[in-house]
């Protein structure tokens, strides 16, 4: 039997966008689910070319699953040791978690410098490089493949911090409980960058609209929530959005089948919109398969029905 294979072509970056600030810059932060899914991360863009310093920033993101801030240093052609400086100055100046380098080729040098970050930074830094490539089978159109080459070794971390004893009994059962929510969302419900879960009582999901999440999380006074989080980092503009919305309450709550409650939040920046029920972590067994059970219900409706509503809202003002 004879097997046709395709032929594998590589393409230059320039080939598709002829200017890495002006043209791939602004694909990237179109597109960040797909770095996201290659680094394991559920990324919601924060700004593009932020000011830090005398440099700025290429993009600046935040990872929803954990809530770190990640910073991105894009480069056409190989590292090299300007972009070196430039990533360790905006990651002190921005305050990230994670820093990401991302270019064509990552020289030996700059991998191995990496790596010898991650073994000997604070436990809570996370430094990446990620090779990208434009990929060709034959005739078809390029893809876009982004080959994660240095990354932090997260199971001795896991293990450090277990040894350290700095994950609580309460933070595991928060940990064990959404990791389950992410895998049957992963599997079952396409979503992409479900990914890690954290020892923390709520899991966020980016909208397609920078400052607008959905989550699920354990609240105060025994009750579980899914919501609409809506911080853009401006009030006025927060409230806007949520007063626009609130005036399609009654579509909303029609087509989701739900009594939402609506937080104006007037004493804070942000506001929400969420559904209620009871619960808490320390529910029975069966009593969290009911919970997880609901969880995964109002995260498709609010996914399906409420984002579009509020992406629509968005473009439309």
């Amino acid at each position: 039997m004879t097997i046709q294979l395709g032929e594998l072509k590589r393409y230059q970056c320039r080939l598709v966008w002829p200017h890495e600030e002006r043209d791939f810059g602004p694909w990237l932060a179109e597109n960040l689910d797909l770095l996201g899914e290659a680094l394991g991360m559920d990324l919601e863009l924060s700004g593009l070319e932020v000011p830090t310093g005398a440099y700025r920033c290429d993009l600046l993101a935040r990872d929803l699953a954990s809530g770190r801030v990640v910073v991105i240093e894009n480069q056409f052609g190989s590292t090299n040791p300007e972009h070196l400086g430039k990533i360790l100055t905006y990651a002190a100046g921005l305050e990230a978690e994670a820093i990401v380098w991302l270019a064509e080729e990552i020289r030996e040098e700059h991998r191995q410098t990496l790596e010898w970050l991650n073994r000997h930074t604070d436990e809570t830094i996370r430094l990446f490089a990620v090779k990208l490539e434009l990929l060709q089978i034959d005739d078809s159109p390029p893809a876009v493949n982004f080959r994660v080459l240095v990354s932090p070794n997260a199971w001795q971390r896991a293990v450090r911090e277990a040894a350290e004893g700095r994950t609580t009994a309460r933070g595991e059962a928060y940990r064990t409980f959404f990791q389950a929510l992410l895998d049957e969302l992963r599997e079952k419900h396409r979503f992409r960058n479900a990914r890690a879960a954290q020892p923390q009582s709520w899991y966020s999901f980016a909208s397609g609209v920078s400052g607008v999440q959905y989550s699920a999380s354990f609240a105060q006074g025994g009750r579980v929530r899914t919501e609409i989080y809506i911080d853009f980092g401006d009030a006025a503009t927060n409230k806007t959005l949520f007063d626009r919305l609130h005036t399609r309450s009654e579509e909303l709550e029609t087509a989701l089948g739900e009594t939402l409650t609506w937080e104006r939040l007037d004493e804070r920046r942000a506001s929400r919109i969420a559904a209620y029920r009871e619960g808490s972590i320390e529910a029975s067994a069966e009593e969290l398969n009911d919970i997880h059970a609901w969880a995964i219900e109002m995260l498709l409706k609010f996914r399906d029905v409420f984002v579009p509503i509020v992406r629509e809202e968005v473009r439309s003002g």
